[in-house]
């Protein structure tokens, strides 16, 4: 994807996210006080409801990587996903910064190796703030 593309993208903006994922679940909880938060909107994938088919993804695919559809129908995938929630939130500069050469590929291999490790990390730090 190239560099404007994800600051293309436009509210509303679906965001496919993980209801069971702690991590997950703390972004999910700052994005629903968000100001512009009627920008976005928020499908927990793992909802009894939810229909990865009917979507037009696969349910292991959203569970691999952080999936964003905009208004226009576009979309987004992995480190893009987030690149494009933010666009559409309104910190375009930041999104713009995460597409520079060289600091865009270290995003987006951050991300890739976030993704992997989500669940585990967000348990690790669960487990960290019960002890505090």
């Amino acid at each position: 994807m190239t560099r404007s593309k994800t600051l293309d993208a436009s509210a509303p903006a679906t965001l496919y996210h993980d209801g069971e994922c702690p991590l997950c679940q703390r972004e999910v909880a700052w994005l629903a006080r968000h100001p512009r938060r009627e920008r976005i909107r928020l499908v927990d994938i793992r909802d009894e409801r939810f229909d990865a088919a009917a979507a037009g993804a696969s349910f292991d695919a959203m569970m691999g990587r952080l999936h964003v559809r905009d208004a226009q129908d576009r979309w987004y995938v992995g480190m893009d996903a987030s690149r494009a929630l933010y666009a559409v939130l309104g910190y375009r500069r930041l999104v713009w910064l995460s597409t520079l050469p060289g600091l865009a590929g270290l995003l987006d291999a951050g991300y890739r190796w976030f993704a992997r490790r989500r669940v585990r990390l967000g348990r690790w730090l669960q487990r960290r703030q019960e002890k505090n």
